[in-house]
């Protein structure tokens, strides 16, 4: 199950030139401008839309950013999209104004085949920083990257000053978040944790970049541990917009929660990892049902933003705050733990639905 489902996290580390103003939902600023600067470098045939383009199948414009299913998918047949393999994180801060000099951090989650595609995103962002974010366009400077393993060590994988990519940074696999850490005890009896040494990484420089650059190896990291008790408690870090008998429901049971995790888990694994989920769908919802929430203190959270290319204001508000759930929970914490990093509910792209396991 999931044997082939992986991703990668990366944290981008930038330098404000000039003063940056994001909306109150700062997703919205990065998500769109990198669509737009995202098209302007990987574009071939400029001022046509996608769905009539002859490339749109093999475009990595349209894999990445419109994601239109196969032509010969098995599931979401009628559906004109399908989910897409990179989630933005936005800044988790109130701040909304950042000064020349002032630096700050977001992070990009790409997940199965998009994975291959990082020297993109990188050259993207370098190019976004020159067109300028949020209100008014304000420029940055792009300083480095880095790769975020299971517990959160960070690996450099570019550095503006050298201009270089290594090929060598984590993956996670999803198997790896349904095992226990492995500890050991040396010869002095101290507790040691089983893991791999890194090899020394090469690198290359980073340009507009083509198909068929390197990949980054899988880097071996202790699991991290399920909790297996019958409670668990989230926080919600970003608006959650899970889909409920047709609408988005501000009511976060246990068992909506999982049927959104399903289907977007399941559809990650079919498009991006060549994988079909195998899963007792219906008994896992079923399950899923006995689990009670025995805490909810939670707010709607209302935002809007501009589509340039639908051409209309469109409302993205979602629920915020902190949920407890009491029950079996042990059919569960894999597909828990695979939302923390993937996230879950509609607009996962823009940073939407982010939560922790507390």
């Amino acid at each position: 199950m999931l044997e082939t489902f992986r991703l990668a996290r990366f944290r981008f580390t930038v330098s404000a030139k000039e003063h940056i103003r994001f909306p109150s939902y700062k997703g919205s600023a990065f998500r769109g401008g990198f669509g737009y600067a995202f098209k302007r470098v990987v574009c071939v045939i400029k001022g046509k839309e996608c769905d009539d383009c002859l490339l749109k199948q093999k475009c990595i414009y349209s894999y990445i950013f419109e994601t239109p299913p196969p032509q010969d998918t098995e599931i979401l047949r009628l559906y004109p999209k399908v989910p897409h393999p990179f989630v933005i994180e936005p800044p988790i801060t109130e701040k909304q104004t950042f000064e020349p000099g002032e630096t700050f951090s977001f992070h990009l989650i790409l997940i199965g085949n998009a994975i291959d595609y990082l020297p993109y995103f990188i050259y993207t962002f370098t190019e976004l920083g020159k067109q300028g974010i949020g209100q008014g366009r304000g420029k940055y400077d792009l300083l480095h990257v880095e790769g975020i393993g299971l517990e959160d060590e960070a690996i450099q994988i570019y550095n503006s000053k050298v201009q270089t990519l290594t090929n060598h940074y984590p993956i996670i696999q999803a198997h790896q978040l349904n095992h226990q850490n492995l500890v050991s005890v040396n010869e002095q009896g101290v507790e040691t944790h089983n893991r791999i040494k890194q090899h020394q990484a090469t690198s290359s420089s980073i340009s507009p970049p083509c198909e068929g650059g390197d990949k980054g190896e899988v880097v071996k990291s202790d699991a991290i541990p399920l909790n297996h008790n019958n409670k668990i408690n989230i926080s919600i870090l970003t608006p959650l917009r899970l889909r409920f008998d047709g609408h988005i429901t501000d009511k976060i049971e246990f068992h909506v929660l999982i049927r959104n995790l399903l289907r977007r888990i399941s559809s990650l694994s079919y498009f991006h990892c060549d994988e079909k989920f195998q899963v007792d769908f219906k008994g896992l919802i079923e399950k899923a049902s006995a689990v009670k929430q025995i805490r909810s203190d939670t707010h709607w959270f209302d935002w809007k933003r501009y589509s340039t290319r639908q051409e209309e204001w469109m409302s993205l508000g979602g629920v915020t705050g902190a949920v407890s759930y009491e029950g079996d929970l042990s059919d569960f914490m894999l597909l828990l733990r695979l939302g923390e990093y993937v996230h879950v509910g509609k607009g996962t792209s823009f940073g939407l639905g982010k939560y922790k396991i507390l």
